[in-house]
């Protein structure tokens, strides 16, 4: 049996290696060209801990000098001497660059555009093999006819050769301009990634989810990953946009809602002449009660006035989530900041 291994490196990269369920994932990581750090191959330096984010996995021999106790108990590994049981995610205390691995580039062509909204241009790429990612990451899109790059969030899930997006057409944007007045079904298209460190976690508490624009998008990738993968921790999605014209996808929502028993979301507009039934931001229509104590997985993804907003929100009420995951995006550049 194999499983897949992501090592999310410091500088944002995820590359996604197979590796056998008695094979070491350093074995696994030098087998795919991958100098992830290393050194005794022993258990005995530690120069390979790492942080094991998601997964299951057991570990061979190794002295408490390279790997203490209380690491261990908190998810760190020694990579040379870790073998996995499920999928895993782990996290390589160093940059892509310093371990030798090349950002992976791949190819695809228009399958869908959608227009609908004229606020927001939703598409869909046919990849030439399907595509391996941490649901909620981006990649750097090349804006056709240049050497220009955009960065967007996928809006589909992972390891599938259809790779949907959702973006915001800003005005005289490059990708934007492309997308509104020549894209057509068939164009092709390069990208490169996977990105980002704001992907989903294991669900072992309640999640909380906080969606501004399209910086819906990821939360799309999420919860079609949840539809495959059950939960029965309770999900909550708070969509806010500035005005009605904002609002997409809200098919796909429902459509989630009915396959995914313990999920559930609301909108909201900003804009007070609007007539929707919930006005203002995501914060008004929350409760200390959504934040559960503490005992939640709070997950942002919009511009920066909305992220710092939850912050202070939170802080307002007095609760810290578990884990407070964002990542802030300016439109204006369409580009996708660093998440945190």
């Amino acid at each position: 049996m194999s499983y897949n291994i992501a090592l999310q490196f410091e500088d944002g990269v995820t590359r996604i290696i197979p590796c056998e369920a008695n094979e070491l994932v350093a074995d696994a990581a030098y087998r795919a060209k991958i100098n992830i750090p290393l050194d005794c191959r022993d258990g005995a330096c530690g120069t390979c801990k790492c942080h094991c984010e998601s997964g299951t996995f057991t570990m061979g021999e190794y002295i408490e000098d390279a790997l203490a106790e209380d690491e261990a108990a908190e998810g760190y590994v020694l990579t040379c001497q870790m073998k996995p049981t499920s999928d895993c995610v782990v996290r390589i205390p160093a940059s892509s660059a310093a371990c030798k691995t090349e950002v992976s580039t791949y190819a695809g062509r228009m399958a869908r555009i959608a227009r609908d909204s004229s606020t927001t241009v939703s598409f869909t790429l046919q990849a030439e093999r399907p595509i391996a990612f941490l649901p909620g990451q981006y990649v750097n899109l090349l804006v056709p006819g240049s050497k220009e790059t955009r960065s967007f969030s996928f809006s589909s899930a992972p390891n599938r050769t259809e790779l949907a997006f959702l973006i915001r057409d800003v005005p005289n944007g490059m990708m934007s301009t492309y997308m509104r007045s020549k894209a057509q079904t068939d164009d092709f298209m390069m990208f490169s990634g996977p990105y980002g460190s704001f992907y989903l976690r294991p669900a072992v508490r309640p999640i909380l989810m906080l969606a501004g624009g399209t910086g819906l998008a990821p939360f799309l990738s999420m919860l079609l990953w949840l539809k495959d993968n059950p939960t029965e921790q309770p999900i909550l999605l708070a969509y806010g946009v500035n005005s009605n014209e904002d609002l997409v996808e809200l098919g796909a929502l429902a459509e989630l809602k009915s396959a995914l028993p313990n999920f559930n979301f609301f909108t909201c507009v900003v804009d007070r002449e609007s007539g929707h039934a919930k006005l203002g931001y995501v914060t008004e229509h929350l409760s200390p009660g959504d934040l559960r104590d503490g005992n939640v997985d709070v997950y942002v993804c919009g511009p920066p006035p909305m992220v710092e907003g939850v912050r202070k929100w939170m802080a307002g009420v007095g609760v810290t989530p578990k884990n407070f995951l964002f990542e802030k995006f300016s439109s204006a550049n369409e580009t996708a900041a660093v998440a945190a």
